[in-house]
């Protein structure tokens, strides 16, 4: 399904405007912060916020069970839902439930009701879930409870998640490593069962930080325990080169100012590693597209570069080629081209 894609603070504004009036349904990946939106938005219009589980729930938790008044029967819904004053009604997981829970959800998306109960007025409903792609616990929604509600997806925002981590506690290494490699905030949902990174592991990862962390010390086992349970493999081990890079200021800017050389011990493969990436992500966010337009910093960036690309193929070969490698994560052609011309033994194996 392909949907308007939002980030948190659009999404929020899409909100405001449209769910008083519509059931919204949101989807994303685990992990990004669709529940904690959600919550954030009724506190933003002054509502509670209810949240119900759809895959945990029975039909039973929604439409209440049978009583008999007056020699008839009714059903009596449960106190979370059945409140006097409006109130922001969240199903979270939505299409995490069953059929029959998801029959039972009609009447309460469509006509804020259950039973002979209706949602007090000025009540709002939110639906969220996961996606197919996610390998998360997803059953297909049927076509008239598609129907009843506004469709949109949640994607990730590193600047607002920035802004939002520097004002929540989040621990300043992981700010930082953020900062410096953007696109490891969230990884995609692998195929198989292991940890993958979002923004609610990187947050708790800062929990564990904050806990085990001394000064700039922390036991080696114990952050490695840390990393490896809550992020992808490949970030984990980049998150433990960047702390080895912070106990041993070593930082590419000392390296690019000429101050430190790369690393050179064996020992030291992952920050070198780092390190390494470190100067590819700095290639694509300060060269420019043209290779006329470079002037002053950036073209000694570029010249530097170079030079350093030089002693990291003595070092590494297989690292140095990894940074000229082609993809598209905005590196400019005309450097690549400069760099394995310079660098012939760059171009001998570069794919």
């Amino acid at each position: 399904m392909r949907l308007p894609d939002l980030s948190p603070s659009q999404l929020l504004d899409f909100l405001l405007s449209v769910a008083p009036r519509r059931p919204v349904m949101i989807r994303g990946q685990p992990g990004i912060g669709k529940s904690a939106l959600v919550e954030r938005f009724a506190a933003d219009i002054g509502m509670p916020c209810v949240s119900l589980l759809g895959s945990q729930l029975a039909p039973e938790d929604l439409i209440g069970v049978p009583q008999i008044t007056d020699g008839v029967s009714r059903f009596c819904p449960p106190a979370q839902i059945a409140r006097r004053d409006p109130y922001v009604l969240f199903l979270d997981e939505l299409n995490g439930c069953s059929h029959e829970i998801q029959k039972a959800f009609y009447s309460l998306i469509h006509d804020r009701r259950l039973g002979e109960y209706r949602l007090p007025h000025g009540s709002v409903v939110i639906a969220a879930g996961n996606r197919s792609e996610d390998n998360a616990i997803v059953r297909p929604l049927s076509s008239a409870l598609v129907n009843r509600m506004v469709h949109v997806q949640l994607r990730v925002s590193v600047p607002e998640w920035l802004l939002w981590a520097s004002g929540q506690g989040i621990h300043a290494w992981v700010i930082d490593y953020i900062r410096s490699r953007p696109d490891h905030l969230c990884s995609p949902a692998p195929k198989i069962e292991e940890p993958f990174s979002t923004p609610r592991s990187w947050h708790m990862l800062s929990d564990q930080l904050h806990e085990l962390v001394s000064g700039d010390a922390v036991p080696e086992r114990m952050l490695e325990a840390a990393t490896a349970g809550c992020l992808s493999p490949i970030h984990a081990g980049q998150f433990r080169a960047f702390i080895k890079q912070i106990r041993n200021r070593h930082t590419l800017d000392a390296i690019l100012t000429g101050d430190l050389g790369w690393p050179r011990d064996a020992k030291d493969a992952d920050l070198l590693y780092f390190l390494a990436t470190s100067l590819r992500s700095r290639l694509a966010k300060e060269l420019p597209e043209r290779k006329d337009d470079a002037a002053g910093d950036a073209k000694q960036l570029a010249h530097r570069a170079k030079a350093l690309l030089v002693d990291l193929a003595d070092i590494n070969a297989e690292v140095a080629q990894m940074v000229v490698a082609e993809a598209e994560d905005g590196i400019p052609d005309w450097f690549l081209i400069d760099a394995v011309t310079t660098i012939p033994r760059l171009a001998a194996k570069r794919k």
